[in-house]
Parts: C-alpha cells; structure tokens; sequence
C-alpha cells in the first residue's frame, strides 16, 4: 500500500481479493480481470486503395500528432501510403518498437499510421476509451509487456499483438471506468500545467544566467563605473578601464589539431601519450576517455601538446564547446576536433573561456555565418573576434562573481527539475493506483468551483 500511502488523501476500497496475476496483485472484490483480447480489438486494415492521405506519427509522451516534415528521416513519412494501417479518431495507437519508452496515445484524428504501429478499439459495453489508454499507460503493465518483448523498460522493446492478447488487465464497472477515466483526466492535467510552469521556470532562469554571465563579461560589476565606447557597434559601451582586443592579440599561441592523416584513429594505443578531443571539452570532464598514442608517434606530434591554461575550443560541430586544460589532467595531445588557444600573461585562461562561451562571441559567429550555424570553426575566424578584456586583477574577480552566480541559477535549476521529477512520480503512480483498484474513486467529482468555470 506504499503507493495509497504516497497518494495520501485517497483512500483504499473495502475489501480486495487476489487477482490471479503477479504484476496486478489484489484488486477490489467486486471488480473483475480479463484477457485484453476480451475488451480491445486489434485493427489491421491497410490503406490498400490509397484514400487516406492523413499521416500520423507518434511521439514518446506526447502522443498522436500529425505528420510534419521537419527534415527528421527516421520519422520520414512514405512515399507509399497503400500499406500504411488505417487509423480512427479515439482508436489506441501503440508503436511495437517503442511502447516501453512512451510512445502510445489515442488518436485525435482520422488517417494512416506506420505498418509497426498495433491499432486498438475498444469494445462497447466492456472498456471505456480512456480507461483503456490509462491502462495501457500505466507503468507496471508497461513492464510486463517489455519483458515478453524481451526488452527492458530503459530501452526499446517490440512487442506485437501476440503479447498483448493474452495479458490480464483489471475491469471495474463502466460507471466506475468513467469516473476513474474522469478523474485521471482532471488529475494529470493539473499535474501537466504544473510540470510545463517548472520548465518554463528552467528555460527562464538558464536565460537570465546567460545574460547576467554575458552582462559581467561586458560591463563589468559596478554599475556606477565610468563607460567608452568600445568602437565595436554591436558590443556598445564598455568600463572606461577596459581594453577590446581581437582574440590573436591576447593568445600567445593558437594551434590546431592535426591534419589530415597525420593522426588518425588507427594509430590510437591503449596506452602512451592521451589525446584529447570534443569527448572531453563538451562535458569540461578530462578524466574520461581511452584514447592514448604510442610515445613514439607522440615525439611527431608533440606540437600539438595540451598544457595546464590552455583553453580549448571545439572546431567542429556547433560552436561554444568551450574547457580550460587543468592542472590535475594526464600529458596528452589535441586531436583534429580542437584548437587549443594559449593566452599571454595579462589574461587569465578561465576569463577568456567566459568570454569565448558569452553572447557577444555567439553574435560575432552569428554574424560571420550570415545567421546560420557554424558547423566548422578555423583559427583564421577566431583571429578576428573582438573581446572585452578588463585588467587582471578584475578579471579574477569577475571570475569568483560569475562563478557564484552560476551556482545560484544552478542550485534554482536543480530545485525545479527535481520538482518535475516528483510530479512525474506522482503522475505515475496515481495513473497505477486509480486503474488497478489501488484507491476507491467511487463517487469523485471534480470540484464545483471548476465545474461551476
């Protein structure tokens, strides 16, 4: 009862009995079980003549959306719609490769669907469309099916009509499907709204990081400090102090990865000299990876050796990819994916990685790639980007700021993602309780001031 226990306000049915299936357990007495052969009907007609044109595609935990054509290929809708599945509105629409993952829901619209798609009606006077889908959405029946799909619920498990068929499946009343079906539906739209304000809580404050992290970078911390402009029109007004210099003025040394087949993955060892590359930079974590050289071909390229203070930058892919080499990190080179930039001595190598990732270098790259997305990064481009630099001594300073800062949006971060977390269990487990008879809703209704709206 841990879960009624969970659900606190709810509380159980009277009496239970057993109910003859291990992943369901006691359900209440007077209800019954069934095979799902009993109460859905499985839907295999085809497209055959081509009349239907209306491509559905699932998407995991949203459901049934019409097909747009975003340029996703493995979501490409056929060319050949003849041996598509039929779909209707309030069918139950499963994808057999990927059910354990979420990707189910009733269909909103007429249309076609994938051949690996199973499409399910439920039956009249027997299950009441969506008491059907929360059965089918409910977490342990999900596992149960993903173990004879030969699948684990993390991952993609197929499994066909055969498997579903025979499965057990709780039946209470019609009038108490109904109102099961009600209150789940009232319940996880609360639950929804609620899970979509906390992302729009994390989408904001990672924005007012962003900007409060490019705002110290550019002005500086003292909102009363005497300004210039900086002769850079996008950039605006900087501290009178501060200097604007392109980036190969403050980088003693820029260098890129080796060319071409100068290293190439079959000369990697298990042992030697490491090499470095976007594996590491992307997650700023250069304890993991495997990859090493033998010290002979290291002595070829130890021009491209990774010291303590160089800060690194990804070249291919999208670009802010952005770590400082530290000191703890094994000897090693750079591989092709990276330029390694060496600054002088006025600059410290963290400011200039919190430049490199700020809005203004973003803006410059924007510019340079006419909007678009940079897919390759050379030293000449970066040559040309204009920095803010303020004197060292502030540098270290904004360094300590931002880096509280970025906790405090963090620690805010973390806090609403762990709320979403909570309210995803809670949704889980409320779906579970409601359909298996774990709490009595006999008699629900939704509150009158809602009712009254």
């Amino acid at each position: 009862m841990s879960t009624v226990n969970q659900l606190g306000k709810y509380q159980p049915y009277p009496d239970y009995k057993y109910s003859g299936v291990e992943w369901l357990g006691d359900i209440p007495k007077h209800w019954n079980s069934f095979p799902c052969r009993s109460g859905v009907n499985h839907l295999v007609k085809k497209n055959t003549n081509g009349d239907e044109d209306n491509y559905l595609s699932l998407m995991a935990n949203i459901g049934i959306v019409l097909y747009e054509d975003k340029g996703d290929v493995g979501n490409k809708k056929p060319d050949d719609l003849t041996k598509c599945k039929i779909v209707r509105k309030g069918n139950l629409v499963i994808n057999s490769m990927n059910y354990a993952i979420g990707s189910y829901g009733m269909s909103p619209y007429d249309g076609v669907c994938s051949p690996v798609y199973i499409i399910l009606d439920s039956k009249p006077n027997m299950l009441e469309q969506r008491y059907a889908l929360r059965l089918f959405e409910n977490k342990p029946f999900q596992k149960q099916l993903a173990i004879l799909g030969n699948g684990i619920l993390e991952h993609r498990a197929a499994i066909s009509w055969d498997d579903i068929k025979g499965q057990y499946i709780p039946l209470p009343s019609l009038e108490e499907q109904r109102t099961i079906a009600a209150f789940l539906d009232y319940e996880t739209a609360r639950i929804d709204q609620l899970i979509a304000k906390q992302q729009q809580l994390i989408k904001l404050l990672k924005e007012k990081r962003q900007a409060v992290i490019s705002h110290a970078v550019t002005k500086g911390l003292n909102p009363n400090a005497p300004m210039k402009d900086s002769g850079v029109e996008w950039l605006g007004q900087v501290p009178e102090h501060w200097d604007v210099y392109r980036l190969r003025h403050v980088a003693k040394k820029m260098k890129a990865g080796p060319f071409g087949t100068a290293l190439t993955k079959d000369m990697y060892t298990s042992s030697g000299c490491k090499v470095y590359g976007q594996e590491q930079v992307i997650p700023a974590d250069f304890n993991i990876g495997d990859y090493y050289v033998s010290n002979e071909k290291y002595l070829e390229l130890q021009q491209y050796t990774v010291k303590p203070g160089d800060v690194l930058i990804s070249c291919v892919g999208t670009f802010g990819k952005i770590a400082t080499f530290p000191e703890n990190a094994e000897p090693g080179i750079i591989n092709p994916r990276l330029i390694k930039v060496t600054p002088i001595e006025k600059i410290s190598s963290r400011f200039l990685e919190m430049v490199l990732r700020s809005h203004i270098v973003f803006e410059q790259m924007s510019l340079s790639s006419r909007g678009g997305t940079m897919d390759v990064v050379n030293i000449g481009i970066l040559s040309e980007l204009f920095l803010p630099m303020p004197p060292l001594s502030e540098q270290h300073s904004l360094i300590v700021e931002v880096q509280r800062l970025k906790t405090k949006f963090e620690n805010l971060i973390d806090k609403a993602a762990a709320s979403i977390s909570f309210l995803q269990e809670r949704r889980t487990a409320l779906i579970s309780a409601a359909v298996t008879g774990k709490i009595d809703l006999r008699g629900w209704q939704p509150p009158k001031s809602e009712v009254a709206a």
